[in-house]
């Protein structure tokens, strides 16, 4: 299905301007099968020189429906279409940014008419809509209105369509719907040998070959898609980098896990200019919750700003999200607030008084029962002194991932066949490839171990029975 669109704004610029006017024709390849058109109200006057190319004044705009409310239609009937218009990075580029305003990413294929009659028709005086239709013989009714403009090109693509044979044209449009928002300096081919719902980190490098961009997803044609199809609406930032890329590469991973793992590395190692925040490992910013033992054997969790030397056995980006991370394990392990620092009174703690502390905070609880569930807040949360792999998805059926954390420090992953039976503890701790422990590495493995409900974390002999099992 294409969903061809036009609008109407009260300038060029997606940023600063408004849509007051929008036609969308859903066209199924063969014919018309919908229209819908409206006029909208852009909450701002509409320029003179607006609304004599136009003839939409702010008087007729004025008890028009606002952008928001007419946003779900054109979710719902531009929905698994295809998104043409005559210069599409115009109609396209403005709706995403209408979306945006709206907190929400807006993303369809985009095909551009223009494009398509340059390959189809070739060597016409002018590809403008008005004289393109001129020399096909299309009538316009109401040029440079929504719906007579998008009449004109849903008519434009039905021509196109009829030089293309049925079995032909869909697979021929994907692909040119792809040449829209592919950057300018990119060869079509090198995108085009990306297979799709790939796992794994991703390089854009520029024409003198340098890596000036890493990323990682667990579908990394798609996600380079999403980078390309940007407006000027995503920043100055994001459209010189598309501009920059002159070539890709890839790395599959199999596993997202080891996909944020390789991504950190990567981009410590190689320092690419549009990679900010993963250049260094991020020091004094972040806090970390740290164990003691007070003077009557009590396990203590306190937050702390880190500092060289420190390890802690959760980190967090800042001091209100380590906050709350004592407050979960306060509510989910049952521990004593006084004893994680969030309660600084002497006596009992506050929880201890709506009966939700075992009173730890008065020395009620002996301190080996409360031991025992701070314990299991620390396995469950993090992996101080621990010796342990995790094991993942590989990058095909017989391969499974590798990753091992001796003495609570990552020493890196690897990739190992199963076809053949169970490996050994020995197999799997030589397939491993070393990488560096860092604070950032730590917070990766640490979230994935809060957030992985069904853990796949195993001493390297609990790896081996699992497998033969």
């Amino acid at each position: 299905m294409f969903a061809v669109i036009d609008i109407e704004t009260t300038g060029g610029k997606p940023e600063s301007d408004k849509i007051t006017e929008i036609a969308i024709i859903l066209h199924d390849g063969k014919e018309v099968v919908r229209r819908f058109s409206t006029l909208v109200n852009p909450r701002c006057r509409i320029p003179s020189p607006i609304i004599q190319l136009t003839g939409i004044t702010n008087e007729m705009v004025e008890k028009a429906p606002m952008f928001h409310e007419i946003a779900r239609d054109i979710i719902e009937l531009t929905e698994n279409a295809v998104f043409v218009a005559h210069n599409v990075r115009f109609d396209y580029g403005f709706i995403k940014a209408a979306f945006k305003d709206l907190g929400y990413t807006y993303t369809r294929k985009p095909l551009c008419t223009v494009r398509l009659s340059r390959t189809v028709f070739p060597g016409l005086t002018s590809y403008s809509l008005g004289k393109l239709c001129k020399s096909l013989d299309i009538q316009i009714e109401n040029r440079h209105r929504a719906l007579g403009d998008a009449e004109a090109t849903a008519i434009l693509l039905g021509k196109i369509l009829e030089e293309k044979e049925t079995n032909e044209w869909e697979s021929w449009l994907t692909r040119e719907s792809r040449k829209t928002s592919i950057p300018p300096l990119l060869k079509e081919s090198v995108f085009e040998a990306i297979p799709a719902g790939i796992t794994g980190v991703y390089y854009f490098h520029n024409d003198g070959g340098h890596v000036i961009y890493i990323g990682k997803s667990t579908d990394i044609r798609k996600r380079m898609l999403q980078h390309f199809a940007i407006t000027a609406k995503d920043g100055k930032r994001a459209r010189q980098l598309k501009h920059e890329i002159a070539d890709i590469s890839y790395q599959e991973t199999g596993s997202e896990l080891l996909a944020l793992l390789l991504e950190s590395d990567e981009i410590k190692k190689q320092k690419p200019i549009y990679n900010v925040a993963l250049k260094k490992v991020r020091a004094t910013p972040y806090y970390g919750i740290f164990t003691s033992y007070d003077a009557s054997g009590y396990i203590n969790f306190q937050m702390e700003k880190l500092k060289d030397g420190h390890e802690p056995f959760i980190t967090s980006d800042n001091q209100h999200e380590a906050r709350k991370l004592l407050y979960r394990l306060v509510e989910n392990f049952q521990l004593c607030q006084s004893k994680c620092h969030l309660h600084h009174q002497s006596g009992a703690c506050f929880d201890h008084h709506l009966h939700k502390c075992k009173g730890a905070c008065v020395e009620k609880e002996d301190c080996e029962s409360y031991n025992e569930r701070a314990m299991r807040a620390i396995r469950k949360h993090g992996f101080q002194n621990e010796h342990f792999m995790i094991m993942d998805k590989g990058r095909h059926a017989h391969e499974r991932s590798v990753v091992c954390v001796e003495q609570g420090r990552y020493k890196g992953f690897g990739y190992i066949d199963v076809s053949a039976g169970a490996p050994g503890t020995a197999e799997l701790r030589a397939c491993i490839r070393p990488y560096a422990h860092n604070r950032d590495i730590q917070q990766i493995l640490c979230t994935y171990l809060r957030k992985t409900h069904e853990k796949i974390v195993y001493s390297p002999e609990e790896v081996q029975l699992r497998m033969e099992s």
